[in-house]
């Protein structure tokens, strides 16, 4: 394996191996055709059928429904996903895998039909299971022998992953709003078909990294507080595993919760949209779903509890910590991804999206140059991948450099578009690109910041982003308080979406990042797979809870106002977020000096 390793190495750009580029290309047209898809998703559902481009016209709660359990899943499979390459296929089998299966997904969403939609949805919640987890362990794996270059690598892919989710829902949404919402999906699969492509026909390139399944390293856990030795943490984490076998009673718990948890995610569409429950009883006025859900929290609850109990003190109070921050995750996403569902709607329904005059000409002067920009730094990374692999990977690079030139026919004819345009209206789903854009530009930032003397502790970190997180909904209740009760449209000033879009991804940089960070620090070897399922599972309740509040969005808007609507919004985040600050001594207590 070390001998891949090193010819890895050997062919190099910007000073990485080639093979970071393949994957950093591939991960890019992935995200591509997923945010593309993703963020078409709400308005084909709301969209009315008498209108110039017909959707289902379902009410919203019904699209947000249907959306959260969709997302939900999305993070749930990769557990799963990852537990089968480990075991059995290879992380580069697994991705494949997954390329076809989201390629077959995204086919099938392009087609007319009721079915071939909901039959594309689960494509895609599979083939997202194999894909996520293991394009990242393929990294993990390249850079064993080169792990002080290691964060540098990551943060090239994490460039990947947010230029593809930018061009994504700025093309799809593009073609989706303006030509068809099939055309916006069939593009995602376009992409996703030549990012398969590519991977595939670079194989070679790779030898044996991630060829076969590898073992898990071990964890260690640092020792920092002063109260301990090495010695001593070291005993403890030995007498920790020997002690802490998951026992019969473990896996029991495990498999009752995940069937409720599951139970409740399928039963919630099915009985919010077409009135059919899976669990069709009730116990004291209390409904089934509702029933299956507590039982199954109840059981995850004691199972956490139970294993936690069973650790010595030092991995024991680290693994409350990690559960603390968990719960804090659950509630940042569950604001935090509004962004797809309730935002999107307001950025539809409610915002001035009209532009004329020195307004019109300034947003095209700006738009061409958040297009074009980034496109053109791109296009000269795949010239020197090209100039390193042209002997090797020709089939791979004529696949790469196909997308491009398709990536660049549609922004030309995109801006072309929008600069003809005499009275310029923005794209609802233009405004989906500002996160991918403010992470790119930001996110050197705030690496600084953490890499200085002023690095704030982890609680104040998540402190902080859960209070920019309900600021930015502040600047959204403020722009929406004109807007009288039960109103289905209004012409809000787009410069409130824009803000509220820089204050959310300014809390994602200080708390999304640094989530599965402090998980690897904190945890134990023989708890590290059941708590990074404990992590998605956290993400996966607040995409959930997402959805099922932004549904709320009519009957709040209706009884009070739109204004209303995002100030719950605004005070709950903020007030967690004071809660998470509060809590940074007995945190920092909790973490025995891990930072």
């Amino acid at each position: 394996m070390n001998t891949d390793i090193e010819k890895l190495f050997k062919d190099t750009v910007l000073g990485h191996p080639a093979g970071l580029f393949i994957l950093f290309f591939t991960e890019m047209w992935e995200r591509f055709s997923f945010y593309g898809m993703r963020i078409l998703l709400i308005l084909f559902l709301t969209a009315p059928f008498l209108s110039n481009n017909p959707g289902w016209d379902w009410p919203r709660e019904h699209a947000l429904s249907l959306i959260g359990t969709y997302a939900s899943l999305l993070y749930l499979t990769p557990i799963v996903g990852g537990w089968i390459a480990d075991k059995f296929t290879g992380y580069r089998i697994a991705v494949i895998i997954g390329c076809i299966i989201m390629t077959m997904g995204h086919a099938a969403m392009a087609l007319d039909t009721t079915l071939t939609f909901y039959l594309g949805l689960a494509f895609l919640v599979i083939g997202t299971g194999f894909f996520k987890p293991n394009i990242t362990s393929i990294i993990s794996e390249m850079y064993k022998t080169r792990e002080s270059k290691k964060d540098g690598a990551y943060t090239i892919f994490y460039m990947g992953v947010n230029a593809g989710a930018f061009f994504g829902m700025m093309l799809c949404g593009y073609l989706g709003e303006n030509y068809g919402w099939h055309y916006g999906f069939g593009l995602a699969g376009i992409f996703m078909l030549l990012g398969m492509l590519q991977f595939i026909l670079a194989h070679k390139i790779f030898g044996k990294v991630g060829d076969k399944p590898a073992r898990k390293e071990a964890v260690v856990i640092p020792t920092a507080d002063r109260n301990e030795t090495p010695e001593n943490v070291e005993e403890e984490i030995k007498a920790e595993i020997k002690l802490n076998p998951f026992t019969s009673f473990d896996y029991v718990l495990i498999v009752l919760s995940s069937i409720g948890g599951l139970l409740y995610l399928f039963n919630d569409p099915l009985d919010t949209i077409y009135d059919y429950s899976l669990v069709p009883f009730e116990i004291g006025g209390m409904s089934g779903t509702n029933i299956v859900v507590l039982a199954a929290l109840a059981m995850f609850l004691v199972l956490l509890v139970t294993r936690i109990a069973r650790y010595l003190p030092i991995v024991r109070d680290r693994l409350i910590a990690v559960t603390i921050f968990a719960l804090f995750t659950v509630f940042f996403f569950a604001f935090f991804e509004q962004s797809l569902g309730s935002m999107t709607l307001f950025a539809q329904d409610y915002t001035d999206r009209t532009l004329t005059g020195n307004s019109a000409n300034i947003f095209r002067i700006v738009d061409t140059l958040l297009t074009t920009v980034p496109l053109i730094i791109i296009t000269w990374v795949i010239f020197l991948l090209v100039k390193k692999t042209h002997h090797r990977i020709a089939w791979s690079n004529f696949a790469l450099s196909l997308a491009f030139v398709i990536i660049w026919a549609l922004v030309i004819y995109r801006l072309v578009d929008k600069f003809s345009q005499p009275h310029l209206e923005v794209d609802a789903t233009w405004f989906g690109i500002l996160n991918s854009f403010f992470i790119i530009t930001l996110a050197p930032l705030f690496s600084k910041w953490w890499e200085s003397k002023y690095n704030p502790s982890a609680a104040m970190k998540y402190g902080i982003g859960l209070i920019l997180l309900g600021l930015g909904f502040a600047i959204l209740s403020y722009g929406a308080s004109d807007i009288p009760p039960g109103a289905m449209t209004a012409s809000v000033s787009m410069i409130f979406l824009i803000l509220a879009y820089l204050l959310h991804t300014m809390g994602e940089l200080c708390l999304s990042p640094l989530g599965l960070s402090y998980l690897s620090k904190l945890v134990p070897a023989r708890m590290i797979g059941f708590m990074f399922g404990v992590w998605y599972l956290a993400i996966a309740v607040g995409q959930k809870a997402a959805n099922t509040m932004g549904g709320m969005i009519d009957k709040i808007s209706a009884e009070y106002s739109l204004g209303t609507f995002f100030l719950i919004f605004t005070l709950i985040p903020i007030g967690v977020g004071i809660i998470s600050m509060l809590l940074n001594p007995v945190l920092k207590r909790l973490m025995h000096g891990i930072r």
